[in-house]
Formats: structure tokens, sequence, C-alpha cells
């Protein structure tokens, strides 16, 4: 069976949550995990730093270089790619993962949240990418992965935080241009979304404990990652994956092993018409 054993991954905001999640996935095969995130310090209300993220992903039998990045900023880019290219001598994997939000309408979106939320989903996942294009197109297998929605237009998924889907939809337009575009290097681009909440710190602050128990783990995100990213780039690019779907496509029929609560009705994320999960046990 294909494993990401020996692969040098990249990953933005991989200190907590889904990144950690994916990180930690492909430590067990044995991988090797760049943390890209600016968490070197114990957030006060939010677990996790890029040294404890390292610590869990060499536990898990992965090799770890965290790495203090704010994708905001190029110097930052620039030098947490040179400093692989330093200790592992290429670049296998990109995951743009770093993500920021808010839920509120125009008007109550202040200009400092819209421009963070721009500056670090779209303008972080644009310039990551730029960054590390040449290490990719020498790389073994390269794919970018964002962890973005498909381009959905329905206005429904606007009229309430349109700010923060004019940045999500950015990244995912990342991956409909730069799959065409980096098609002749071999590079696979994709996304993927979950097909329900995921139980993060995030949903935490949003929806409370409540709420979390409606919501999947982040491990379905990290082995619907796995499958991707052992696919062949060259035939696998320009995807909007959905995780339970990529899971099926392998062979996954018991779903309710992701549920945090698996008595509860799961919650559908953003982005998506379809009704929650429709494969395996979980079948409403």
């Amino acid at each position: 069976m294909a494993n990401l054993k020996g692969k040098r991954i990249l990953i933005t905001g991989a200190s907590r949550g889904i990144g950690e999640a994916i990180a930690l996935r492909a430590a067990q095969d044995g991988a090797r995990i760049a943390i890209a995130a600016k968490s070197n310090r114990k957030h006060p209300m939010l677990p996790g730093t890029i040294y404890t993220a390292a610590e869990a992903i060499e536990a898990a039998g992965g090799e770890a270089l965290p790495l203090v990045v704010d994708v905001r900023d190029e110097a930052m880019v620039v030098a947490a790619v040179e400093a692989v290219e330093a200790a592992w001598g290429g670049l296998d994997v990109l995951i743009n993962n770093a993500s920021a939000i808010q839920l509120k309408g125009t008007v109550e979106t202040p200009m400092k949240r819209y421009d963070l939320m721009h500056a670090v989903n779209v303008r972080g996942t644009f310039m990551m990418s730029q960054k590390c294009i040449p290490l990719l197109a020498e790389g073994d297998n390269p794919h970018i992965l964002n962890i973005s929605p498909p381009l959905n237009l329905d206005p429904r998924w606007f009229k309430n935080h349109v700010a923060y889907t004019m940045s999500k939809y950015g990244m995912s337009m990342c991956v409909l241009g730069m799959a065409e575009e980096l098609r002749n290097k071999g590079i696979g681009v994709n996304a993927l979304w979950p097909r329900t909440a995921i139980a993060t710190a995030a949903i935490d602050m949003l929806g409370g404990p409540e709420f979390r128990r409606s919501c999947r783990s982040p491990a379905i995100m990290a082995d619907a990652a796995q499958a991707v990213l052992c696919r062949p780039g060259t035939d696998c690019s320009g995807n909007f994956f959905i995780d339970d779907e990529v899971l099926a496509e392998e062979g996954c029929e018991d779903f309710s092993i992701y549920a945090i609560d698996p008595s509860q009705a799961l919650a559908p994320d953003f982005f998506l018409d379809e009704g929650v999960p429709f494969f395996g046990k979980d079948n409403p």
C-alpha cells in the first residue's frame, strides 16, 4: 500500500487542529514534516505550539522541523523554505492549511479583520505556493494541497460572511489556476474540505462544547489527506475533494469512527449543497 514514508512535507498552521492531525498521520508513515506556524509560545486560549506538535510528530514515528512562520511575511516564508531545503535537500508536499476566520456581515467586519483573512488565506496560500514551487518541481510525486472548499456560487454562502467566503474561495481559486499552470511540471494541486464540522479549537470558540458533539474529529481530514497525497500528482490534480468521498473511494465503510459523539446528528460544514454524510454507517 502506498504511504508517505520519507516524504518531505511542509504544513502551514500545523501546531494544532487539522494541520497537526495531518502531520501526525503522515508521521505514522515515517514522513518528514516541517511545521510552519506562528505558535512558538503557549496561547492563553488555544492549545499547542510548533514545539509540542514536533514532539508529537516524532513520538508518532516522523521527523519534525518546527519553524516560526507568519505566512503574511515574505521574508519568513522564504527563510522557512530555505530551512526545509537545507535540512532535507528538497520538498515533496506543501499543505496550505493556515487560515483566519470571522463569520460576520459586511458592516460588522472590521477592515483589520478583513485584511487578516485575505492576507492569511489568499495571499499566504499564494505566496507559500510560489516560494515552494521550484523545490516541488524537483520533488518525488509532488503535491500542493489546500484546505479549502469547492467553489460554490450559491449566494447563501456569501450573504452572512462575505469577507470570509471571498478569502476561502481565493484559496480554492489558487487550486483552479495552479493545477493547470503546474500540470507540465507534474505537480498535483488539489483542495480538500470536510463534509461536516470538524472538532478543533476554532469550533470550540465559535460553537462551544455542545456543538463539538455534532462534529467529526480531525482524523478524518488527516486520513483523507494521506490518501490524496499518495495518489500520482500527474493524474490527480485540479480536484476539490471532500473528506468522506475520498475515504469511500479508498474502501472506508464505517464513518462513525470519526464522530465525536456517534449518537448525535452531524453538523454540515459550509459551502456544500449536499446533505450531511451519506456514506457507510452514518447514512441518515
